[in-house]
């Protein structure tokens, strides 16, 4: 089903770019927009993960610059039965976070730094168990892909105010055929990039629940990322439109009016399947996590147990209360750029 899919997608994508290059140079602009779209789609494959990080200004954090999270998303893959991803961390305050790869075996999650910084332990859990369930899904070579082609397609569009219009191209529309390349490519890749997005999301959020083992964690994730949204600038996604669709939280909300092309479903809608998600889970008798990770303990932890009384600890395990704890560090290990005011110790 996934690779049906992926196919249809690769198939439109490539007729839309087709379509924008007869319009802007009759039939030798759609030949030469297919040899460019086939060429995208064999190079989508393989390095649009790598290219949507370098968009963003990833890096590449592990256990010894940022012992926390990499914790964080082992302990959820062994739960999940997934191969332990790549980890990635971006300076940014908006908190958000995406996955990319083109299978489990080589895939990535990334998270901003405001999402560390504004989150809690638990939180931060539901969001990376959310993003793995993305990659279990196999959507994130779909996600990538989309984002590949449909940036490809709106410069495409872009291109066509320069490039089109010429008497000598064989462009049987004209400047009319310019003016829809222009206005409407933009617009149907962004209408992929919906079809794509929005019944993948209520997915991974119900996977994404049961991986964390609470889908409330999740739910309260959603709702303090929505709501930072709105008013923190990602100058990287304003630059990269074409990824917005990647991550859990849409993040243009604060500069667009895009519900009606909207990547993602409301933010509302998908806290309320969540909370109702964990009425379901209190409603019968909820058995031992699948594998509630055993990750490594900081001297003087202890495991929490199952009946803890909320917030759960989560499968990092929690400070007991008589124990003095470090100073505050930044949440991300090495290179400080600051104080830090999230919820990680």
């Amino acid at each position: 089903m996934n690779l049906m899919r992926t196919a249809m997608l690769l198939a439109a994508m490539t007729a839309l770019f087709m379509g924008v290059g007869y319009l802007i140079g009759g039939t030798g602009g759609m030949t030469i927009a297919f040899l460019v779209a086939a060429g995208m789609n064999l190079f989508s494959y393989w390095n649009s993960d790598k290219m949507v990080l370098r968009m963003h200004h990833a890096v590449e954090i592990d256990e010894r610059n940022a012992p926390e999270l990499f914790e964080i998303v082992r302990g959820l893959s062994q739960n999940a039965g997934l191969p332990m991803p790549k980890v990635y961390l971006i300076q940014n305050d908006q908190p958000n976070a995406f996955a990319t790869g083109r299978n489990p075996q080589n895939a990535a999650v990334a998270a901003t730094t405001g999402l560390l910084e504004r989150l809690s332990y638990e939180e931060v859990a539901g969001v990376m168990a959310h993003e793995l369930a993305h990659i279990q899904n196999r959507d994130t070579l779909t996600m990538t892909i989309t984002a590949t082609l449909a940036g490809a397609i709106s410069m495409l569009g872009n291109f066509a105010f320069f490039f089109g219009g010429n008497r000598d191209n064989n462009n049987p529309l004209g400047f009319v055929g310019v003016l829809v390349a222009m206005i409407v490519a933009p617009l149907a890749a962004a209408l992929v990039q919906m079809a794509v997005s929005r019944t993948r999301e209520y997915s991974a959020d119900r996977r994404g629940a049961e991986i964390c083992g609470n889908p409330d964690w999740l739910a309260s994730a959603l709702g303090k990322i929505a709501a930072a949204a709105q008013r923190i600038h990602n100058p990287d996604a304003e630059r990269a439109p074409a990824t917005a669709h990647m991550f859990i939280i849409n993040p243009l909300s604060g500069e667009r009016m895009d519900s009606l092309f909207s990547t993602h479903p409301a933010t509302e809608n998908r806290i309320a399947a969540l909370r109702q998600m964990a009425v379901e889970f209190q409603a019968q008798p909820a058995p031992q996590p699948q594998a509630r990770a055993k990750t490594r303990q900081a001297p003087g932890r202890e495991e929490p147990t199952t009946s803890r009384p909320e917030p759960s600890a989560g499968p990092w395990g929690a400070p007991p209360a008589d124990i003095p704890q470090a100073p505050k560090s930044n949440p991300w290990g090495r290179n400080p750029t600051g104080p830090r005011k999230g919820n990680w110790s």
